[in-house]
């Protein structure tokens, strides 16, 4: 599982407070002790929980955990319990808030995504991919992990993938030799707009080929042909383009390894969530 660094946290904290929270220290004396919960507002599957008790917990606030990331929630349901400064609670909470409702969002509609999948497949696998908000990332791509989906490439330092813009540069057979070459350990996609593409890429030894914004039929025309020749357990064969949930069963049925969409990220409705602070313990 991914751990996202305390700093990166900090600086989402520091984006919202550059100067400190104006209306609490205006408002309180700073030596308020208080009461706080985070509950769910909705249905669905709850992330971001570790990371909104990290950022409490370096301010001092004392945390409990009332949910594990990845489980399932219901309205109502208590996620978090918080102890300590008023000011450093108030301090975090839209931050804090911010984090668990994008991770949830993206961890809710991807479990969703997977549960349509494995109605009609156990073997195809939902990945997210590269189009998050900047800054973002890791608790995009951890937000799909806990939905139950596949990260894809956290950047592209990981994993070779040669696409349509680099086919203006370079053959397809170059760019996979010339990928090969650099390195026996790294693996090797590329990407297809037509079956013809695919074919060349597999002759050519990659090892993932991306069947980008095809119709059923085209994919379907793809895969054949490449068994035809022999080649289709030589690569995993990914979809991609304009994939919605809508569309998901009948690609499910494909015979296709791995589906990437970036709407899982790109698209992000917040799961609602809130804090719900109790009166200080004292005012001395």
């Amino acid at each position: 599982m991914i751990t996202i660094p305390p700093r990166i946290l900090l600086e989402y904290l520091k984006e919202d407070c550059p100067l400190g929270d104006r209306t609490s220290e205006a408002l309180l004396s700073g030596r308020e002790v208080c009461i706080a919960t985070i509950i769910a507002k909705t249905d669905g599957i709850i992330a971001g929980l570790e990371e909104a008790a990290v950022l409490f917990q370096e301010l001092g606030i004392t945390t409990e955990l009332r949910a594990e990331d990845g489980a399932t929630v219901s309205a109502g349901q208590v996620l978090l319990h918080l102890h300590g400064n008023a000011r450093a609670i108030l301090l975090c909470e839209r931050t804090a808030l911010n984090i668990i409702g994008r991770m949830s969002a993206i961890a809710t509609k991807t479990s969703a995504c997977c549960a349509i999948v494995a109605e009609h497949s156990t073997g195809i696998k939902i990945a997210g991919t590269r189009k998050t908000a900047p800054g973002c990332r890791l608790i995009d791509k951890k937000a799909v992990l806990l939905g139950g989906g596949d990260t894809h490439r956290l950047t592209l330092s990981d994993a070779i993938l040669i696409k349509d813009n680099h086919r203006m540069l370079c053959s397809v057979e170059d760019a996979v030799r010339r990928a090969k070459e650099t390195s026996r350990y790294v693996i090797v996609e590329a990407e297809a707009d037509f079956p013809e593409e695919a074919l060349q890429a597999a002759r050519a030894g990659a090892d993932i080929i991306l069947l980008d914004n095809m119709d059923l039929a085209t994919i379907a025309e793809t895969t054949g042909m490449l068994r035809e020749e022999g080649l289709r357990n030589d690569v995993l064969l990914e979809v991609s383009g304009g994939i919605e949930p809508e569309n998901l069963q009948e690609l499910a049925k494909l015979d296709i390894d791995i589906i990437s969409m970036g709407s899982l990220t790109h698209t992000v409705t917040n799961f609602d969530v809130s804090l719900i602070i109790q009166p200080p313990e004292n005012t001395k």
